[in-house]
């Protein structure tokens, strides 16, 4: 595919490495101006989705395999990190409201 373009298969796959490098930095924007630390942590799990989807695509340009064998444990790195931060912030989040309970709330 390097040298010459001669298939409709060669075309779809140069549109889609150019849709999800736009995608890439459409989620890099968000990382860097997402309003909330939600934004953002969505946006970085975005990007490891997308780098998943890029290594996948480029393994099946060239043929090589050990490709995919990155994309799996960079999904499963990505994954792990997103259920981490999940954790942490519902750690943190019930901290909060036990130091500042509601109006609500009984003393």
């Amino acid at each position: 595919m390097i040298g010459e373009i001669n298939s409709n298969l060669d075309i779809a796959m140069l549109v889609v490495f150019a849709l999800v490098s736009l995608a890439i930095l459409t989620a890099l924007y968000r990382v860097f101006k997402g309003p909330t630390l939600g934004d953002r942590v969505v946006a970085v799990d975005l990007l490891g989705v997308l780098a998943v989807g890029f290594m996948a695509l480029y393994s099946l340009v060239t043929g090589e395999s050990v490709y995919l064998d990155a994309a799996i444990a960079l999904a499963l790195i990505a994954f792990l990190g997103t259920v981490a931060f999940a954790r942490y912030y519902e750690i943190d989040n019930r901290r909060r409201k036990a130091r500042n309970p509601g109006p609500g709330a009984s003393p």
